[in-house]
Order: structure tokens, then C-alpha cells, then sequence
């Protein structure tokens, strides 16, 4: 092994240059580094990544391939299979070894052990590290042994093991590699919608990219988090820090977010709500990893008798936002316009579906993976699984969001129903978050037709709780 032979660097879930562990562990060995980053669609199977993650990446890779010439090294893109992508790679380069941060869906820590050993077994350089993570899923244990189920036992099990290691420094400068290496065109990947564009609310709202993270973390701080623990349930209150999309594609990471939080705001009430955000976000990759099942089936067995409707025109409905309930279809219009959904209606329109609708929570699940900008599988699957009542920590059965009471005590003044429902703006909030409830006159004076300009309610909201708790009650008890 020669002193000159390249280091590959696989980026993955960890699109920066601060406080990437692969990154500057392989630049420090003052080895030439390739930076490599493989689209792999066939590994993850149906989880491949949707269309709005796939917009998200291509403004990522964009930004990270600047970011890195800036330092002297240029980003190599490959499409394929990771296995072969990496060996070929290696025999064109003559590489020593290969860096990357981990990832913790099943089906990545499969072909990483598998990497790992094919090329350990060689005699390669093979390292992997933490770069996604405050602590990884199998370093917080209960005394027993196993895992937490419920979150603020989580929390406390966290916080007992101090302060996550301070986020690393980006490298000053990279060592390039061989310049002849071939890379493909990013614009060749064809992330990026053509025709029909879809993506107009998506770029007006997002900067993808480590420096469009850091920003929006500075601009969170920067507001301060005085009102962060009563604001953060109201949509049209910009007080959320909508890091989500960031910390899924790795232009940021969980370490950053903690103390960059605490050295701007110190240890108070708004600091230890939003860090509790970060931890549930922590929580629900320490209960994927070790129910590697959660995206597909219910993690109590029971839940597998739930009499679920298959009904394509109510799901439809719910997609496209025309459920006649302006609370759930501001939500899901919201959606598509912005790739994105505040967490609040997340709750309202997602129990909407699995509750109101009785539709499977999977087929929302796969709808949010699609069109959400910060569609992460362990999240994804454990915050449906939290709403239908059959995961981790869940809200119990009987929980059943009423749109109506939520609208009117998370929207009070109608902004957010009013700016993604225009069709009902003009109604008086009296009758705004049930527009069938509102008399004749009112209806015709703001020129809302029921069943034309604005669809009638796809259910009753009494009938269908009454429906759903028989539903629930139907269940064998028992895990």
C-alpha cells in the first residue's frame, strides 16, 4: 500500500463538511480522498427514496460538491448497486480503504456489514462512524437489557449519559485524488422534476444544503425559544425550527443542533422542549433498529387483526386534500405545495385517515415517504405507528383527533386554513372550520358552494369516532 493511495469517503445521510466523522477522519491521514456518492434505488427496495426526498438531494449534492472544490477535492457521483459502485471504483483508483458514516435502516446495515467484510477481508482500510446520531441505538439500554418503549424514560436514559461529544470542525483542506476519475452528471439523474414542474413551493421555501441548515438554525435561535413551548402547536406561527428535511439529508447533524442550541439559549424551559424534539427523533431509530419490521407491520401483533377499509377514492381524498374538513385538507395541501407539514397537523391529518377514514396507516405512511421532503423511514414509520395506536409510546385508541376542536384551537384566527384553503377564506371563523354548519346566506355571501367549489365532509366526525372505538374495541387484548 503506497502513501498516495486515495481514501474513499462514502457520503450517504451525512451531505456536509461539519462534524462528518468519515470526512475528517480520512482527510487528517493527509491521504488524497475521493468523495464518493452512490444512487442506489435498488438496495432499499420499496423505501427508495420519493420524489420530493429526490428533489431535497439533487439542491444537497449540489451544494456539497461546491463546498468540497472549495477545499480542493472534487465529488464523484455513481449510480447502482453500492457493492459494485465501490469495487469498481477501487480498481480504477488503486484506494486503500473506504469511510463512511452509518446508517440504521435494515436493509443499509446488511450491505454495510457486508462491504465491511468483503473489503476488511482484503486487507482494506474500512472504518465506519457515527455521524447521524446523538447516541446510537444500541448504546442506550434499559436496566434489563432491551429497549425503551415509552419516551420520557428514553429521555432520562439519554440525559444520564451526559452531553453528546461536541460536533467536529470541517476539514481546512482536502487532499484531491486522481482528477481522472469519472464522475456522472448530476443533472443526468433526472432528480428534478420536468413536466408537469411541481416544485415551485418547494424551492420558494427550501434552501437545501449545509449552509441553508446552518442558516435556518441561526434564524431559529436567533428569534429565541421564548415561545418555542406554546407557539410550536400553531401552524401559522413561524416558531418551529423546520430542520427536519436538514438533519434527514445529513446537511446537518443532531450534535450541531444540541450545542450550537445551548450556546445560544443556555439550559431554560424552551431549550429542553425543542432538545426533547431532537431525542424523539433519537427515539424512534433506537425502536426501528431494534424492530427492523416497523415500517410494514404493526409492532403489537394485535393490531394485525384491525378491521382496516380498502377504499382508493377516500384515500384520494385525504391526498388531495378535498376531505371537506379545512383543518385536514389545509394540512394536506400544505404537503404538496411545500413538500413539508407542520407537526401539529401531521397529528390531525394522519389520524384523520387512519380513524375518521379507517384506511391503513401504511398507505399514509407511503404518501408522506413521497412527498415530504424529510421523508426518513425510522420517523416515517414510527409516527404513523404512534398515531394508529399500535407503536411505541402511542397515543392510546381512543385518542381520536376531532378536526373541528383542533382547527379552532390550533388555527384560532384562520391563517393557516385560510392561506392553503382559499376556497372557504371568506367564511367568518364561526363556521371556517365546519363550513356545512354555516347557514345558507353565510355560505352564498362568501361564495362557497357545498359539493362544487368546496367538497361536502367525506364523513361524519361523530360516526366515524362511534366506527373507529368499535373498531379498537374489536381487537384481541394482550401485546
Amino acid at each position: 500500500m503506497t502513501d498516495d493511495a486515495p481514501l474513499i469517503v462514502w457520503f450517504r445521510r451525512d451531505l456536509r463538511l461539519a462534524d462528518n466523522p468519515a470526512l475528517h477522519t480520512a482527510a487528517e491521514t493527509g491521504r488524497p480522498v475521493i468523495a464518493l456518492y452512490i444512487l442506489d434505488d435498488e438496495t432499499p427496495g420499496p423505501w427508495a427514496m420519493g420524489d420530493a426526498a429526490r428533489w431535497w438531494l439533487h439542491g444537497a449534492l449540489q451544494t456539497l460538491a461546491e463546498n468540497l472544490a472549495k477545499r480542493g477535492a472534487t465529488l464523484i457521483l455513481r449510480q447502482g448497486r453500492a457493492d459494485g459502485v465501490i469495487e469498481d471504483l477501487i480498481r480504477e483508483s488503486g484506494a486503500c480503504g473506504v469511510y463512511w458514516n452509518r446508517c440504521y435502516e435494515p436493509y443499509a446495515i446488511a450491505r454495510d456489514t457486508r462491504i465491511k467484510e468483503a473489503l476488511g477481508g482484503r486487507g482494506l482500510d474500512v472504518q465506519s462512524f457515527n455521524g447521524s446520531l446523538l447516541f446510537e441505538p444500541w448504546t442506550i439500554q434499559t436496566k434489563q437489557g432491551g429497549f425503551y418503549k415509552v419516551y420520557t424514560r428514553f429521555w432520562h436514559a439519554c440525559r444520564d449519559r451526559g452531553e453528546p461529544p461536541a460536533p467536529l470542525s470541517a476539514p481546512d483542506e482536502i487532499k484531491a485524488a486522481d482528477s481522472a476519475i469519472q464522475s456522472d452528471n448530476l443533472a443526468d439523474w433526472g432528480l428534478l422534476p420536468s413536466t408537469p414542474d411541481w416544485a415551485g413551493g418547494l424551492r420558494a421555501r427550501w434552501q437545501p444544503g449545509e449552509a441553508g441548515a446552518i442558516d435556518r438554525l441561526r434564524g431559529f435561535l436567533d428569534s429565541g425559544l421564548d415561545g418555542y413551548t406554546d407557539g410550536r402547536d400553531f401552524p401559522a406561527d413561524p416558531v418551529t425550527s423546520n430542520l427536519s428535511p436538514h438533519l434527514q439529508s445529513g446537511d446537518i447533524g443532531p450534535r450541531q443542533i444540541w450545542h450550537e442550541t445551548l450556546r445560544c439559549a443556555g439550559w431554560n424551559e424552551g431549550t429542553e422542549k425543542f432538545l426533547k424534539e431532537v431525542v424523539w427523533r433519537e427515539f424512534a431509530y433506537h425502536v426501528f433498529y431494534h424492530l427492523p419490521s416497523l415500517p410494514d407491520a404493526p409492532m403489537y401483533a394485535r393490531f394485525a387483526e384491525f378491521p382496516w377499509v380498502d377504499d382508493d377514492e377516500m384515500l384520494q381524498c385525504w391526498q388531495q386534500g378535498r376531505t371537506g374538513y379545512p383543518m385536514v385538507d389545509a394540512g394536506m395541501r400544505e404537503l404538496w405545495r411545500t413538500g413539508h407539514m407542520h407537526n401539529r397537523v401531521r397529528m390531525i391529518t394522519a389520524s384523520f385517515l387512519v380513524k375518521h377514514l379507517l384506511l391503513p396507516w401504511q398507505a399514509g405512511e407511503a404518501w408522506f415517504w413521497d412527498t415530504l421532503v424529510d421523508a426518513d423511514l425510522a420517523v416515517n414509520a414510527f409516527s404513523w405507528q404512534w398515531v394508529a395506536g399500535c407503536g411505541a409510546d402511542a397515543a392510546p385508541y381512543f385518542r381520536i383527533f376531532n378536526p373541528i376542536t383542533q382547527g379552532k384551537k390550533f388555527d384560532p384566527d384562520g391563517d393557516y386554513i385560510r392561506t392553503y384553503v382559499p376556497e372557504v377564506a371568506a367564511l367568518p371563523d364561526k363556521y371556517l372550520f365546519a363550513p356545512w354548519e354555516a347557514p345558507d346566506d353565510v355560505l352564498r355571501d362568501a361564495g362557497v358552494v357545498l359539493g362544487e367549489t368546496y367538497p361536502k365532509p367525506v364523513v361524519d366526525h361523530k360516526k366515524a369516532r362511534e366506527r373507529a372505538l368499535a373498531a379498537f374495541k374489536s381487537l384481541p387484548s394482550g401485546s
